[in-house]
């Protein structure tokens, strides 16, 4: 098979850290759009990626792109992409879809047009008016953008986000991917201690475990593409033997979270024991005025709460000059946090150093990176 075009998907805001990480994994042939990463790959590239990406959403396959302003277009272009090469006989085909700026508003109708037009490819190539599709699960999504068709195949399934270690979540949880994106934009490394003291469900310090000992963060999860027959079984197997191979947990962590909810800390445990670092990430019940964050040159990376009801203001008010107070007594400690708050600074009692707009779910927010002195380089 030639060379396959994938979409690493991104959320808004994180597509160069997408493609920073493709990058580190050894792809060079890269297009950075909204929402998405475009890169070169082939048949083992989907699973590695799929074990590997930290701060994606998913790996699509793109099958296909042309203009579609009528549905005559549409149903012609995708009747010729190749759907036989990658759908079997028995194979489940559902069809997402999404239409903006584009004629074919309709995405019920050009979901529809879609499936229709895949079946009567099948047909062709497997001589049969009927397909149970009982089978694998191959699901495609029609993205009409400016006119343009776009179609993929999702080879994740779930989104990469879901990891798999968190059983229970607290009432307003950040994802994973999210949490690994702070991480990788902050100053923080293994070899430096961290605190979050509004941990939640201790998402980011189990992120930071997971980086720290070089664990895939797909690998205690499975994904549709793994039953499907154009990829041989052997490349899944080969691609988990080398996440294995490549963990590292001799590394010693400084890890610690706090929140002032007794219930938070329980399920932080929990999801920690679960996803294998439950005696190396330190809990504590404890309100964000009484931590007292050990060591030197750290980094403080939080999602303190946002108080998004009138009567919480004041109490998030608080909670930020409180960290601005933290901050002072910890004069080599780096301190990051994610806030929709306008005026976080401002209480903070400090300008950030830096300030990068990322979206938490749907709320858009200032990751503010306040940075202390740097290690001293060691002789």
């Amino acid at each position: 098979m030639s060379r396959l075009q994938l979409i690493a998907t991104a959320p808004m805001g994180l597509e160069s850290i997408v493609a920073r990480e493709l990058k580190e994994l050894g792809y060079s042939d890269m297009e950075v759009e909204n929402g998405r990463v475009t890169f070169a790959g082939d048949l083992q590239d989907i699973c590695r990626c799929n074990l590997w990406l930290r701060t994606s959403d998913r790996i699509l396959v793109k099958m296909g792109e042309f203009p579609a302003k009528t549905f005559d277009e549409l149903f012609e272009g995708t009747k010729a992409l190749p759907w036989e090469q990658w759908i079997p006989v028995d194979g489940e085909f559902p069809v997402e879809g999404r239409s903006h700026h584009s004629q074919l508003s309709s995405v019920p109708a050009c979901q529809g047009i879609v499936k229709k037009a895949i079946v009567e490819k099948l047909k062709q190539s497997y001589r049969t008016d009927w397909f149970q599709e009982n089978g694998a699960r191959y699901v495609i999504e029609v993205n009409l953008h400016k006119d343009v068709a776009l179609l993929t195949l999702d080879t994740t399934g779930p989104a990469l986000h879901k990891r798999g270690y968190r059983k229970l979540v607290t009432e307003a949880p950040i994802k994973e991917t999210m949490a690994a994106a702070m991480l990788q934009l902050s100053r923080w490394n293994v070899s430096r201690p961290l605190y979050d003291p509004f941990c939640g469900s201790g998402t980011i310090l189990i992120e930071a475990a997971m980086m720290s000992w070089n664990i895939a963060p797909g690998l205690r999860r499975s994904f549709p593409s793994e039953h499907w027959r154009i990829i041989p079984e052997r490349l899944w197997s080969e691609a988990r033997e080398e996440a294995f191979d490549a963990v590292r947990d001799d590394e010693p962590l400084q890890l610690t979270g706090s929140d002032i909810d007794p219930k938070a800390i329980e399920i932080a445990q929990a999801s920690a024991k679960s996803a294998g670092f439950g005696r190396d990430i330190a809990f504590h019940v404890l309100p964000a005025a009484k931590i007292k964050p050990e060591g030197d040159y750290g980094c403080l990376i939080t999602n303190p709460p946002y108080g998004e009801r009138l009567s919480e203001k004041d109490e998030v008010e608080k909670m930020i000059r409180q960290l601005g107070f933290t901050a002072a007594q910890l004069p080599t400690w780096s301190f990051f946090a994610i806030s929709p708050t306008k005026q976080f600074e401002h209480y903070f009692g400090r300008k950030a150093d830096k300030r990068r707009k990322l979206y938490n779910g749907r709320i858009e927010c200032q990751y503010y990176q306040f940075f202390g002195p740097l290690p001293p380089r060691k002789p």
